[in-house]
């Protein structure tokens, strides 16, 4: 937990307010997230898909430790950022430099070390091979959530690398200096949500925080409130029956999208990607009524 969560211990008697936004952890994040969707993988009958993502994230985190190191956004960028209310970490000029392709590079070796179908192993050959034309055209495809069909194989890992850089380059934040930029979107990468959480934290209970699909940074969002477009009217709320309540799809009649909302005050192990991932029957109860999903995980793009 970071240390902007605990509470002031000279503050007696004060009611501590919650933090606008909270950094990833990029050493032990993806390691977090692995094992939380191991525990779904051994009771799903998606149990070989679960675990190639679950080895697949095993990868993002071995590979942190020797990764060089990011170059935060300099002054310029952060003091346009703030005057712009931007986010300090701009998608748009996110170039293929050496760090990103050392990222790419290292977690393509990573990933071939895990057992998968022998599409998925072609699709990790195609994209180890790929030039830096490719790549950077993949990168920004990954980006802009603009992937084609015909290489979504191939974007998974693309995405899996970027998860890892911005997630590196957002634990190099102040998390006290970001913004609210706009509703459904990430105050340090410009992302949409992968889910929201309601948590319990010592200076944080019962609020809710989105879940940022990219950089994994949480941003504080009111709880009755379209994560998508931002109103407070027509909210409503969805769960498979006899599901343990923890995840629901919370669904929005202005816009007609949902958002999945995650309950980690009353299941202290959620992680939203991996709970995103692991609730994928929610997902598929979904589609049969009028609500379209807003949010964004690229390891649930085939479904």
């Amino acid at each position: 937990m970071s240390a902007d969560l605990q509470p002031d211990p000279t503050a007696i008697g004060a009611v501590s307010a919650p933090p606008f936004a909270v950094l990833p952890d990029p050493s032990r994040l993806f390691g977090v997230r692995a094992a939380r969707l191991r525990t779904y993988a051994a009771v799903s009958p998606l149990k070989p898909y679960l675990d190639f993502l679950a080895g697949l994230i095993e990868a993002q985190q071995a590979i942190v430790p020797a990764l060089p190191p990011v170059e935060p956004p300099d002054t310029e960028a952060l003091a346009r950022a703030a005057g712009f209310q931007m986010p300090p970490l701009d998608r748009a000029r996110t170039t293929l430099d050496d760090t990103l392709e050392a990222t790419l590079d290292q977690l393509f070796d990573a990933a071939a070390g895990v057992p998968m179908p022998e599409e998925a192993s072609a699709a990790l050959t195609r994209v180890s091979l790929a030039d830096g034309a490719l790549r950077a055209q993949m990168v920004r495809d990954v980006l802009a959530h603009d992937l084609p069909v015909e290489r979504l194989a191939e974007h998974v890992y693309v995405a899996a690398a970027l998860q890892v850089h911005f997630a590196r380059l957002a634990a190099t934040l102040d998390a006290k200096k970001l913004v609210p930029v706009g509703d459904g979107v990430c105050p340090a990468c410009g992302g949409p949500p992968v889910a929201s959480l309601i948590v319990e934290w010592p200076n944080a209970h019962g609020n809710r925080f989105c879940a940022c699909s990219l950089c994994s940074t949480l941003w504080n969002y009111v709880r009755i409130r379209c994560c998508a477009c931002g109103t407070t009217k027509g909210i409503g709320y969805q769960e498979i029956e006899g599901s343990p309540g923890t995840v629901k799809a919370e669904t929005c009649d202005e816009c007609h999208t949902y958002v999945k909302v995650m309950y980690q005050n009353r299941d202290v192990t959620i992680e939203p990607v991996a709970d995103d991932i692991g609730t994928l029957g929610l997902d598929l109860m979904m589609r049969e009524g009028p609500y379209r999903r807003a949010a964004f995980n690229p390891f649930l793009l085939g479904y």
